[in-house]
Protein backbone atom coordinates (compact mmCIF):
# COMPACT_ATOMS: atom_id res chain seq x y z
CA UNK A 1 0.00 0.00 0.00
CA UNK A 2 2.99 2.44 0.46
CA UNK A 3 4.28 1.87 -2.62
CA UNK A 4 1.37 2.71 -4.12
CA UNK A 5 0.67 5.89 -2.32
CA UNK A 6 3.95 6.95 -3.48
CA UNK A 7 2.95 6.03 -7.13
CA UNK A 8 -0.82 8.33 -6.16
CA UNK A 9 1.71 10.69 -4.79
CA UNK A 10 3.90 10.92 -8.25
CA UNK A 11 1.01 11.40 -10.34
CA UNK A 12 -0.54 13.71 -8.61
CA UNK A 13 2.65 15.83 -8.48
CA UNK A 14 2.90 15.41 -12.17
CA UNK A 15 -0.54 16.50 -13.05
CA UNK A 16 0.26 19.78 -10.82
CA UNK A 17 3.46 20.45 -12.67
CA UNK A 18 1.72 20.10 -16.07
CA UNK A 19 -1.22 22.53 -15.24
CA UNK A 20 1.32 24.91 -14.01
CA UNK A 21 3.43 25.01 -17.12
CA UNK A 22 -0.04 25.39 -18.72
CA UNK A 23 -0.95 27.78 -17.59
CA UNK A 24 2.37 29.49 -17.65
CA UNK A 25 2.46 28.78 -21.49
CA UNK A 26 -1.08 30.23 -21.70
CA UNK A 27 -0.35 33.60 -19.67
CA UNK A 28 2.57 34.13 -22.03
CA UNK A 29 0.66 33.68 -25.00
CA UNK A 30 -1.90 36.45 -24.17
CA UNK A 31 0.88 38.78 -23.02
CA UNK A 32 2.41 38.22 -26.23
CA UNK A 33 -1.43 38.68 -28.51
CA UNK A 34 -1.88 41.85 -26.17
CA UNK A 35 1.64 43.08 -27.17
CA UNK A 36 1.24 42.65 -30.62
CA UNK A 37 -2.10 44.25 -30.55
CA UNK A 38 -0.64 47.44 -29.11
CA UNK A 39 1.65 47.77 -31.68
CA UNK A 40 1.34 50.56 -34.14
CA UNK A 41 -0.18 50.44 -36.85
CA UNK A 42 3.46 50.99 -39.05
CA UNK A 43 4.62 47.77 -37.96
CA UNK A 44 1.35 45.57 -37.91
CA UNK A 45 1.18 45.27 -42.01
CA UNK A 46 5.14 43.73 -41.07
CA UNK A 47 3.53 41.11 -39.36
CA UNK A 48 0.60 40.65 -41.56
CA UNK A 49 2.98 39.77 -44.06
CA UNK A 50 5.65 37.59 -42.72
CA UNK A 51 2.42 35.37 -41.90
CA UNK A 52 3.55 31.57 -43.10
CA UNK A 53 2.72 31.21 -47.23
CA UNK A 54 2.22 35.22 -47.88
CA UNK A 55 5.23 35.28 -49.83
CA UNK A 56 3.94 32.79 -51.96
CA UNK A 57 0.76 35.35 -52.65
CA UNK A 58 2.38 38.13 -53.15
CA UNK A 59 4.44 36.81 -55.62
CA UNK A 60 2.08 35.21 -57.64
CA UNK A 61 2.15 38.02 -60.10
CA UNK A 62 5.21 38.02 -61.84
CA UNK A 63 5.44 41.83 -61.78
CA UNK A 64 5.69 42.17 -57.87
CA UNK A 65 9.25 41.49 -57.78
CA UNK A 66 10.07 44.27 -60.05
CA UNK A 67 7.51 47.04 -58.25
CA UNK A 68 9.53 45.85 -55.13
CA UNK A 69 12.94 46.29 -56.70
CA UNK A 70 11.35 50.01 -57.35
CA UNK A 71 10.55 50.98 -54.07
CA UNK A 72 12.94 49.13 -52.24
CA UNK A 73 15.57 52.29 -53.07
CA UNK A 74 12.68 54.79 -51.31
CA UNK A 75 12.19 52.86 -48.30
CA UNK A 76 11.63 49.50 -46.55
CA UNK A 77 8.83 47.64 -48.38
CA UNK A 78 5.59 46.18 -47.04
CA UNK A 79 3.15 44.00 -48.50
CA UNK A 80 -0.90 43.10 -48.05
CA UNK A 81 -2.09 39.78 -50.11
CA UNK A 82 -5.88 39.67 -50.26
CA UNK A 83 -7.78 37.54 -51.58
CA UNK A 84 -10.11 38.59 -54.13
CA UNK A 85 -12.45 35.26 -54.70
CA UNK A 86 -12.17 32.77 -57.69
CA UNK A 87 -8.75 31.73 -55.80
CA UNK A 88 -7.75 34.91 -56.87
CA UNK A 89 -5.03 36.78 -54.67
CA UNK A 90 -4.01 40.63 -55.08
CA UNK A 91 -2.14 43.01 -53.22
CA UNK A 92 -1.21 46.53 -51.40
CA UNK A 93 2.09 47.52 -51.63
CA UNK A 94 3.56 50.01 -49.92
CA UNK A 95 6.23 51.44 -46.72
CA UNK A 96 5.18 51.42 -43.01
CA UNK A 97 4.48 55.37 -43.28
CA UNK A 98 1.69 54.63 -45.40
CA UNK A 99 0.28 51.18 -43.44
CA UNK A 100 -3.13 53.21 -42.73
CA UNK A 101 -3.43 53.96 -45.84
CA UNK A 102 -2.83 50.62 -47.02
CA UNK A 103 -5.21 49.34 -44.75
CA UNK A 104 -8.24 51.05 -45.90
CA UNK A 105 -7.52 49.89 -49.66
CA UNK A 106 -6.74 46.13 -48.48
CA UNK A 107 -9.71 46.10 -47.19
CA UNK A 108 -11.95 47.17 -50.20
CA UNK A 109 -9.75 45.32 -52.46
CA UNK A 110 -11.59 42.41 -52.76
CA UNK A 111 -15.41 44.20 -52.88
CA UNK A 112 -14.09 46.83 -55.77
CA UNK A 113 -12.75 43.76 -57.45
CA UNK A 114 -16.25 41.98 -57.22
CA UNK A 115 -18.34 45.77 -58.15
CA UNK A 116 -15.98 45.60 -61.41
CA UNK A 117 -16.67 42.35 -61.97
CA UNK A 118 -20.51 42.49 -61.78
CA UNK A 119 -20.44 45.16 -64.27
CA UNK A 120 -17.73 44.01 -66.49
CA UNK A 121 -17.87 40.94 -66.25
CA UNK A 122 -15.15 38.33 -64.98
CA UNK A 123 -13.17 37.94 -68.50
CA UNK A 124 -9.57 39.84 -66.60
CA UNK A 125 -7.27 39.07 -63.90
CA UNK A 126 -9.19 40.00 -60.81
CA UNK A 127 -5.98 39.93 -59.74
CA UNK A 128 -5.38 43.48 -58.98
CA UNK A 129 -1.67 45.42 -57.74
CA UNK A 130 -2.61 47.91 -56.28
CA UNK A 131 0.88 50.16 -55.24
CA UNK A 132 0.82 53.50 -52.53
CA UNK A 133 4.10 55.52 -53.22
CA UNK A 134 5.63 57.25 -50.87
CA UNK A 135 6.54 60.48 -53.07
CA UNK A 136 5.82 62.24 -56.20
CA UNK A 137 9.57 60.74 -57.44
CA UNK A 138 8.04 57.28 -56.29
CA UNK A 139 4.58 57.94 -57.98
CA UNK A 140 6.59 58.70 -61.47
CA UNK A 141 8.98 56.00 -61.17
CA UNK A 142 5.95 53.65 -60.80
CA UNK A 143 3.94 55.07 -63.66
CA UNK A 144 6.64 55.64 -65.74
CA UNK A 145 5.73 59.13 -65.80
CA UNK A 146 7.91 62.17 -67.50
CA UNK A 147 8.29 65.17 -66.11
CA UNK A 148 6.55 66.70 -63.10
CA UNK A 149 3.02 64.83 -62.21
CA UNK A 150 0.47 67.16 -60.67
CA UNK A 151 -0.84 67.29 -57.43
CA UNK A 152 -4.18 66.75 -58.63
CA UNK A 153 -3.42 63.14 -59.72
CA UNK A 154 -4.69 61.15 -57.08
CA UNK A 155 -4.02 57.50 -58.46
CA UNK A 156 -2.76 56.14 -61.71
CA UNK A 157 -3.10 52.72 -63.78
CA UNK A 158 -0.49 51.56 -66.28
CA UNK A 159 0.09 48.51 -68.10
CA UNK A 160 3.22 46.71 -69.86
CA UNK A 161 2.78 47.75 -73.72
CA UNK A 162 0.85 44.56 -75.32
CA UNK A 163 -0.53 43.61 -78.54
CA UNK A 164 -4.21 44.22 -79.14
CA UNK A 165 -6.16 40.67 -79.02
CA UNK A 166 -3.77 39.70 -75.93
CA UNK A 167 -3.91 39.55 -72.09
CA UNK A 168 -2.35 43.19 -70.84
CA UNK A 169 0.68 42.39 -68.60
CA UNK A 170 2.22 44.47 -65.84
CA UNK A 171 -1.09 46.12 -64.51
CA UNK A 172 -1.01 48.41 -61.18
CA UNK A 173 -2.84 50.69 -59.51
CA UNK A 174 -0.77 53.27 -58.07
CA UNK A 175 -1.63 55.83 -55.55
CA UNK A 176 -0.09 59.14 -54.78
CA UNK A 177 1.47 59.87 -51.33
CA UNK A 178 -1.50 62.95 -50.59
CA UNK A 179 -4.21 60.77 -52.12
CA UNK A 180 -5.62 59.53 -48.89
CA UNK A 181 -5.15 63.18 -47.17
CA UNK A 182 -7.33 65.13 -49.81
CA UNK A 183 -9.45 62.02 -50.43
CA UNK A 184 -10.87 60.39 -46.96
CA UNK A 185 -11.50 56.62 -47.13
CA UNK A 186 -14.77 56.95 -49.47
CA UNK A 187 -12.58 58.76 -51.82
CA UNK A 188 -10.19 55.84 -51.90
CA UNK A 189 -12.84 53.42 -52.63
CA UNK A 190 -14.26 55.52 -55.37
CA UNK A 191 -10.81 56.03 -57.19
CA UNK A 192 -9.90 52.04 -56.30
CA UNK A 193 -13.10 51.17 -58.31
CA UNK A 194 -12.62 53.61 -60.93
CA UNK A 195 -8.84 52.51 -61.66
CA UNK A 196 -9.64 48.37 -61.47
CA UNK A 197 -12.21 49.43 -64.04
CA UNK A 198 -9.50 50.70 -66.66
CA UNK A 199 -7.68 47.44 -65.37
CA UNK A 200 -10.43 45.01 -66.06
CA UNK A 201 -11.28 46.83 -69.59
CA UNK A 202 -7.77 47.99 -70.75
CA UNK A 203 -7.13 44.33 -73.46
CA UNK A 204 -10.24 46.07 -75.40
CA UNK A 205 -9.36 49.61 -74.87
CA UNK A 206 -7.34 51.29 -77.59
CA UNK A 207 -5.42 54.50 -77.08
CA UNK A 208 -7.05 57.37 -78.69
CA UNK A 209 -10.58 56.17 -77.95
CA UNK A 210 -12.64 59.29 -76.45
CA UNK A 211 -12.39 59.86 -73.28
CA UNK A 212 -15.63 60.95 -72.47
CA UNK A 213 -16.31 57.26 -72.73
CA UNK A 214 -13.17 55.40 -70.75
CA UNK A 215 -13.19 58.29 -67.69
CA UNK A 216 -17.03 58.36 -67.83
CA UNK A 217 -17.11 54.72 -67.84
CA UNK A 218 -14.53 54.03 -65.13
CA UNK A 219 -16.61 56.89 -63.02
CA UNK A 220 -20.08 55.18 -63.20
CA UNK A 221 -18.34 52.16 -62.64
CA UNK A 222 -16.68 54.06 -58.91
CA UNK A 223 -20.37 55.15 -58.16
CA UNK A 224 -22.73 52.12 -59.37
CA UNK A 225 -24.42 51.00 -56.33
CA UNK A 226 -23.15 53.35 -54.16
CA UNK A 227 -26.47 55.67 -53.73
CA UNK A 228 -24.14 58.68 -53.88
CA UNK A 229 -26.19 62.23 -54.18
CA UNK A 230 -25.59 63.30 -57.81
CA UNK A 231 -24.30 66.99 -56.28
CA UNK A 232 -21.76 64.88 -54.03
CA UNK A 233 -20.77 63.46 -57.80
CA UNK A 234 -20.45 65.68 -59.54
CA UNK A 235 -20.79 69.03 -57.61
CA UNK A 236 -19.44 71.46 -60.55
CA UNK A 237 -21.64 70.16 -63.04
CA UNK A 238 -24.68 70.37 -60.28
CA UNK A 239 -23.72 74.17 -59.57
CA UNK A 240 -23.31 74.79 -63.31
CA UNK A 241 -26.66 73.48 -64.29
CA UNK A 242 -28.12 75.04 -61.39
CA UNK A 243 -27.42 78.24 -62.95
CA UNK A 244 -28.46 77.36 -66.03
CA UNK A 245 -25.07 76.65 -67.88
CA UNK A 246 -25.73 72.93 -69.15
CA UNK A 247 -22.46 71.55 -71.62
CA UNK A 248 -23.56 72.14 -74.47
CA UNK A 249 -21.80 68.77 -76.23
CA UNK A 250 -19.61 65.65 -74.59
CA UNK A 251 -16.12 66.81 -73.30
CA UNK A 252 -13.51 66.58 -75.74
CA UNK A 253 -10.23 65.01 -74.86
CA UNK A 254 -8.13 67.73 -74.30
CA UNK A 255 -10.62 69.64 -71.34
CA UNK A 256 -9.24 65.66 -69.57
CA UNK A 257 -5.67 66.88 -69.39
CA UNK A 258 -4.68 67.45 -65.63
CA UNK A 259 -3.53 70.81 -66.48
CA UNK A 260 -6.79 72.04 -67.92
CA UNK A 261 -9.34 74.41 -65.71
CA UNK A 262 -12.13 72.33 -66.37
CA UNK A 263 -10.33 69.23 -66.03
CA UNK A 264 -12.52 68.17 -62.93
CA UNK A 265 -15.93 68.87 -64.74
CA UNK A 266 -14.92 67.00 -67.48
CA UNK A 267 -14.69 63.69 -65.43
CA UNK A 268 -17.66 64.61 -63.79
CA UNK A 269 -19.86 65.66 -67.28
CA UNK A 270 -18.52 61.82 -68.69
CA UNK A 271 -19.58 60.25 -65.61
CA UNK A 272 -23.37 62.29 -66.33
CA UNK A 273 -23.12 60.95 -69.81
CA UNK A 274 -22.50 57.08 -69.10
CA UNK A 275 -25.25 57.10 -65.67
CA UNK A 276 -27.56 58.82 -68.58
CA UNK A 277 -26.79 56.04 -70.42
CA UNK A 278 -27.19 53.66 -67.81
CA UNK A 279 -30.64 54.62 -66.74
CA UNK A 280 -32.23 55.16 -69.78
CA UNK A 281 -31.06 52.97 -72.58
CA UNK A 282 -29.79 50.01 -69.92
CA UNK A 283 -26.51 49.08 -68.78
CA UNK A 284 -25.98 46.31 -71.68
CA UNK A 285 -26.19 49.41 -74.20
CA UNK A 286 -23.87 51.37 -71.81
CA UNK A 287 -21.44 48.50 -72.24
CA UNK A 288 -21.89 47.78 -75.88
CA UNK A 289 -20.96 51.48 -76.49
CA UNK A 290 -18.00 51.35 -74.68
CA UNK A 291 -16.40 48.44 -76.56
CA UNK A 292 -17.43 49.88 -79.54
CA UNK A 293 -16.03 53.64 -79.08
CA UNK A 294 -13.24 51.66 -77.27
CA UNK A 295 -11.85 49.86 -80.20
CA UNK A 296 -10.35 52.87 -81.65
CA UNK A 297 -9.83 56.45 -82.73
CA UNK A 298 -13.15 57.47 -83.96
CA UNK A 299 -14.51 60.54 -85.68
CA UNK A 300 -17.14 62.47 -85.14
CA UNK A 301 -19.07 60.58 -88.33
CA UNK A 302 -18.05 57.39 -86.59
CA UNK A 303 -19.46 58.32 -83.17
CA UNK A 304 -22.59 59.38 -84.27
CA UNK A 305 -23.23 55.88 -86.53
CA UNK A 306 -22.99 54.02 -83.26
CA UNK A 307 -24.68 56.07 -81.09
CA UNK A 308 -27.86 55.32 -84.07
CA UNK A 309 -26.39 51.77 -84.51
CA UNK A 310 -26.54 51.08 -80.31
CA UNK A 311 -28.80 53.07 -78.49
CA UNK A 312 -31.68 53.79 -81.82
CA UNK A 313 -31.19 57.94 -81.80
CA UNK A 314 -29.54 60.45 -83.53
CA UNK A 315 -26.80 62.01 -81.86
CA UNK A 316 -28.97 65.66 -81.45
CA UNK A 317 -31.37 63.46 -80.09
CA UNK A 318 -28.93 61.98 -77.52
CA UNK A 319 -27.74 65.20 -76.82
CA UNK A 320 -31.40 66.96 -76.17
CA UNK A 321 -32.30 64.01 -73.79
CA UNK A 322 -29.10 64.02 -71.72
CA UNK A 323 -29.51 68.11 -71.30
CA UNK A 324 -33.16 67.05 -70.00
CA UNK A 325 -31.27 64.33 -67.74
CA UNK A 326 -28.90 66.91 -66.26
CA UNK A 327 -31.42 69.29 -65.45
CA UNK A 328 -34.04 67.06 -63.73
CA UNK A 329 -30.89 65.40 -61.73
CA UNK A 330 -29.16 68.41 -60.67
CA UNK A 331 -32.30 69.95 -59.18
CA UNK A 332 -32.63 71.81 -55.98
CA UNK A 333 -33.34 68.65 -53.30
CA UNK A 334 -32.87 65.96 -56.17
Amino acid sequence: MSALRQVRGWLSAKRRFQFCLTLVMVTGLTAACGALLMLPNSVLPKLRAVVPGADTLVASDPQVPGVKRIMDSYGSVIAAPVTTGSGKVGVVLGHPAHSGDMDVLAGELAAATAAVSSLWGSDWSQAPVVVVASSPAEFAALTHATGDVPASVAASTVSDVFRPGTAPTGQRVVFGPEAAGRLGADGLRSVLRHELTHVATRAVTVDGSPLWMLEGFAEYSAHRGMHTPVAEIAPTLTARARSGNIPADLPSDAIFAPASADAAVAYEQAWSACAFIADQYGEPQLLSLYRQLASGPKDQAAVEAIFRGTLATAYPDFLARWHSWITTRTAEGA
